[in-house]
């Protein structure tokens, strides 16, 4: 599979392929790569405008294309050749149970480890703290819930309110998380999609109608990520009588996508280091061994001082 998942976001922006060559042409400038170079193309841009020739070449090269709106993916145009991914369907179907008990305790193990590690810099004299550091390190039956309990204990404290109960459906501050963890959604199923992975095909959350559940699994290292964005901004906006999802709010969450961390050996964006983790959960799957898959777990340098959001 070639390298690069290039992602088309400018605002407005004319799409096609020349010569060999992706091109993409905006007002600040034309930029180009070699379509040989390029996996899959995912267009997030709201006004972008797509060439026929694009679409043929893409599909002489075995180049999907991802098409966003609000950054979730809608559709997807698949070379012929490649409306099914042989090996990855073979080896999908023949994943036990037992292998993917597997990679679900390692998911759930660099989730437990990520949100101790927030609330230890966040929150380093809370008196919960060892509570949750013992259950995280633990191997222990439900696990994620054992932590999570602690851990949302730790934050609501952190952010002054007792009272407060992560709740999918509650108001307030769970709404500020709820679209915080659609942003992460939808960064994870582009990355799905153009890897070639069905997200029907999850290893522990289950299936239900439109529903995603590998996305919603292999996401959920990824939440402290919001989680650390959405506190900053409640520290930053003390004030806030009522925790809205603005138009302010939303263009200060999805700033997390683009904050740099260390995976492994290299430094990347977040957006860059769900790539590199979903690569390595393909390879898994293919090969039926887990050490491939490696979530991210965070570093203790990710984790900087608290910044200033923008008035």
């Amino acid at each position: 599979m070639s390298f690069h998942i290039v992602n088309i976001n400018s605002p407005q922006c004319s799409i096609t392929c020349k010569d060999g060559q992706l091109i993409c042409r905006t007002d600040e400038g034309t930029k180009s790569l070699p379509i040989e170079d390029v996996a899959s193309i995912v267009i997030t841009s709201f006004s972008a405008t797509i060439h026929s020739n694009l679409i043929i070449e893409a599909a002489k090269n075995g180049v999907s294309l991802i098409l966003c709106e609000a950054f979730k993916p809608v559709s997807i145009l698949i070379p012929a050749n490649r409306s099914t991914d042989t090996i990855l369907t073979r080896a999908l179907l023949k994943t036990t149970d037992k292998f993917r008990s597997k990679l679900w305790r390692k998911t759930v193990d660099a989730k437990c480890k990520n949100q101790l590690s927030l609330c230890q810099k966040l929150a380093p004299e809370n008196q919960k703290l060892e509570l949750l550091k013992e259950t995280a390190f633990r191997l222990i039956k439900n696990k994620e819930s054992a932590c999570s309990r602690v851990y949302w204990q730790i934050i609501a404290a952190i952010i002054n309110d007792s009272s407060f109960r992560r709740n999918s459906s509650g108001s307030g501050l769970n709404n500020l998380l709820n679209y915080g963890y659609a942003v992460l959604l939808s960064s994870v199923l582009q990355n799905l999609f153009a890897l070639g992975l069905d997200p029907i095909f999850g290893i522990s959350h289950l299936p239900r109608e439109r529903g995603a559940p590998l996305a919603y699994d292999l996401m959920e290292p990824f939440r402290p990520c919001v989680d650390y964005r959405v506190i900053q901004w409640i520290k930053n906006n003390p004030n806030i009588s009522e925790l809205a999802v603005t138009k302010e709010f939303r263009k200060w969450v999805t700033g997390f996508t683009i904050e740099r961390v260390d995976y492994f050996s290299f430094k990347l964006e977040i957006r860059g280091c769900i790539e590199g983790v979903l690569r390595g959960f393909r390879r898994a799957i293919i090969e039926q061994k887990s050490n491939y898959y490696r979530p991210w777990i965070i570093n203790k340098d990710y984790l900087p001082e608290m910044e200033e959001s923008p008035d």
